[in-house]
């Protein structure tokens, strides 16, 4: 049950047990951390914010831009750094990617290639995550929001060029697969797909630049050791120079994205994606969903 979760937890890592979220708030922490069925996102970040508190909460942080806009201005008005778990940018291959890139290596970058899915589990129709009401969306705020999150760290702002989206296998209101295409103003384009109907766990993530190219696959667990594939093109062309790091170490992402957040609101700048991206997150979202009548 719930409460035998809370009580193994709250052991195993020393932590104080509250009856209430407004007991917790009540104790004035430092920060708080949410993460919860996502139509409860937005009123629980709302009060945690106005108490003057500062927030990291889960992707996708809200269900639609109004939410993603109020909470913006709010911790702006009350001085709280507001942080979104997309811990996927803390991932050592895309790390190490960003840094290739940031040099100039490889030159500009020129296009995206990605796709990211998994293969749901029995009974998942019947899940808060399959019922609009509840998750705000299907696969595209789930898996997808990643894919929108990532190609924004590596191409800056990207608007929505192109969209499909349907529901082919689960029996549920919301949708299983997106095919969608994001540009940036200098017309860099990524083209990226996100599945519930990858039978096999994959994360695929391709960066094609005018010197070469980089090949990120698998994020650990299941979805395959974390690899980073290098194609160094030569001046004569012909098959690239290829190079291959391996992260087999433990998943540190989550951790290192909680670290640069808590470093940040000591007033350090760096890479954890906050309350400004969740807007633009929400406002790809939705303008995903209008061209495909999901709205």
């Amino acid at each position: 049950s719930d409460k035998e979760t809370l009580n193994k937890i709250s052991k195993d890592y020393d932590l104080k047990k509250y009856k209430s979220f407004n007991d917790l708030l009540q104790d004035s922490p430092n920060c708080v951390i949410v993460a919860t069925v996502h139509s409860e996102l937005y009123g629980i970040c709302k009060k945690v914010i106005t108490s003057g508190i500062h927030l990291f909460v889960e992707k996708p942080g809200v269900i639609n831009v109004s939410q993603a806009n109020d909470l913006h201005h709010l911790s702006l008005q009350y001085k709280v750094d507001v942080g979104i778990g997309f811990n996927h940018r803390f991932h050592p291959a895309i790390l190490r990617a960003k840094e290739i890139i940031d040099q100039r290596t490889l030159g500009k970058i020129l296009y995206l290639r990605a796709s990211y899915g998994h293969g749901g589990r029995s009974g998942m129709e019947n899940e808060w995550r399959c019922n609009r009401e509840i998750s705000g969306g299907g696969e595209l705020i789930d898996q997808g929001s990643h894919l929108i999150d990532l190609s924004r760290f590596f191409l800056g702002e990207v608007t929505c060029k192109y969209s499909h989206i349907g529901t082919y296998f689960w029996d549920t209101d919301v949708e299983d697969n997106v095919f969608f295409a994001l540009s940036n103003d200098s017309g860099a384009f990524a083209w990226l797909h996100a599945s519930w109907t990858e039978w096999k766990n994959k994360f695929s993530f391709e960066i094609f630049c005018e010197r070469g190219k980089l090949h990120i696959t698998g994020l650990g667990r299941s979805y395959g050791e974390e690899k980073l594939i290098l194609h160094k093109m030569k001046p004569e062309l012909g098959p690239p120079d290829v190079e291959e790091f391996s992260f087999s170490e433990k998943d540190n992402s989550w951790k290192d994205e909680i670290s640069a957040f808590i470093d940040a609101t000591n007033g350090t700048k760096n890479d954890f994606s906050s309350s400004s991206d969740l807007i633009k997150l929400h406002q790809i979202v939705e303008s995903i969903y209008r061209q495909t009548s999901y709205a």
